[in-house]
């Protein structure tokens, strides 16, 4: 599979959504009939997707909404949200920030330290509005942040970090035990972020419900060109996807796989499922939704970093309500609204009547699918000439 790159180095090929196509197989499905749920831990859901844990994203009110339509949207405990009592103030004082000032002010903002009691508050505020609390921060605040979650009530707990791996070194502090902290905590826990076959095998023997699988692609993260790392999402999640089964195979144990970034369309999220993904993670289509607290902008977890800022924050506007994003009806054309439809309209075509189906349709590369024919709204910018 590796191809030379210079003298005695190989380099493997890998790709992105924009590279690969889904072929029709031999039968088609009505679309009202086919199971796009998900589950995990026991809990099944009737919506595949999860909304990112990005403050700009999700706050109290989405969360309950999200839940209301029968998805997980998981709320950052490392963000606004535990830091000041109204964050509505400081996530408008962001939206207002110009471009050349944002970073400089998210940093600022986020100094302050986290308030503990608005752990507990913020999950009790999510579980009064019967919603399905999932809350998420780094490993550094793993460990006492999940028990104050716990308490609190909260449903599921994530554990994530731009690269995550079982065996961290360091001397200037002790490291989190990912095996220790999933047995450990009462609830069920998720682990990201990875991108390979043997870091995915890894965390699977943690005793973890499901992974993250990404690193770089979201929308406001700049990872990839600060750092430079990073793997296309089709094949990281075609490898983590691998391991899953593989891991299945030996101990019975089937833990999803979640597809973390790089999707703004109903048929980037098609794609990820093909490729393996038991459900979605994704943020700047939602940061479009009218519930959403950036107020049309959006910014990724390490865009605070006080030295290394890894994120930026980008203006996606307000395009409609959570509803129409996630089950529509879509007002426009570019395929960021009724995802479920798109989801759902995609396994019919393809004859998978459930999502373990979907991982078994052919998928074939096609560096011209996003251009073939599009001429005129490559031109006009409209329809997929849009993005």
């Amino acid at each position: 599979m590796a191809e030379w790159i210079g003298i005695g180095r190989r380099a493997r090929r890998c790709y992105g959504f924009d590279e690969i196509a889904l072929v029709p197989g031999s039968q088609t499905i009505n679309p009202n009939e086919v199971d796009a749920t998900f589950e995990i831990a026991g809990k099944k859901f009737a919506i595949p997707i999860l909304a990112a844990a990005m403050d700009g994203v999700v706050d109290v009110k989405f969360a309950a909404e999200m839940s209301a339509l029968g998805g997980i949207a998981v709320l950052n405990l490392d963000g606004v949200q535990t830091r000041y009592d109204n964050p509505e103030d400081v996530l408008q004082e962001i939206a207002k920030s110009t471009p050349q000032k944002a970073t400089e002010l998210i940093q600022a903002l986020y100094t302050p330290p986290i308030k503990e009691k608005l752990i507990a508050k913020r999950v009790e505020e999510i579980k009064k509005k019967k919603g399905t609390a999932v809350v998420s921060c780094i490993p550094a605040n793993a460990d006492k942040f999940s028990q104050l979650a716990v308490a609190a009530g909260a449903d599921i707990f994530v554990v994530q970090s731009t690269v995550t791996t079982t065996r961290h070194i360091s001397r200037e502090y002790k490291s989190l035990d990912l095996a220790k902290f999933c047995k450990s905590v009462k609830i069920p826990v998720i682990l990201g972020n990875c991108v390979t076959y043997e870091t995915t095998i890894d965390l699977l023997e943690t005793g973890a419900s499901g992974l993250l699988i990404g690193v770089g692609p979201g929308a406001a993260c700049t990872t990839r060109g600060v750092l430079g790392i990073g793997v296309p999402q089709v094949t990281a999640t075609v490898d983590a996807a691998a391991a899953r089964d593989y891991y299945f195979k030996r101990s019975g144990k089937y833990i999803p796989m979640i597809t973390d970034g790089g999707m703004n369309r109903g048929g980037d999220i098609c794609k990820a499922f093909a490729c393996g993904a038991d459900a979605v993670m994704i943020g700047s289509s939602f940061a479009r939704a009218q519930e959403a607290p950036g107020g049309g902008y959006h910014w990724g977890m390490a865009t605070s970093h006080v030295n290394l800022p890894r994120g930026t924050r980008i203006f996606m506007g307000t395009t409609g309500t959570l509803k129409e994003i996630l089950t529509g009806p879509a007002k426009v054309d570019d395929g960021s609204q009724n995802l479920m439809g798109a989801l759902k309209t995609s396994m019919g075509s393809l004859g998978a009547s459930d999502i373990q189906e979907m991982h078994d349709v052919e998928i074939i590369i096609a560096p011209s699918i996003q251009t073939e024919g599009k001429v005129f709204q490559v031109g006009q910018k409209v329809g997929m000439g849009s993005k």
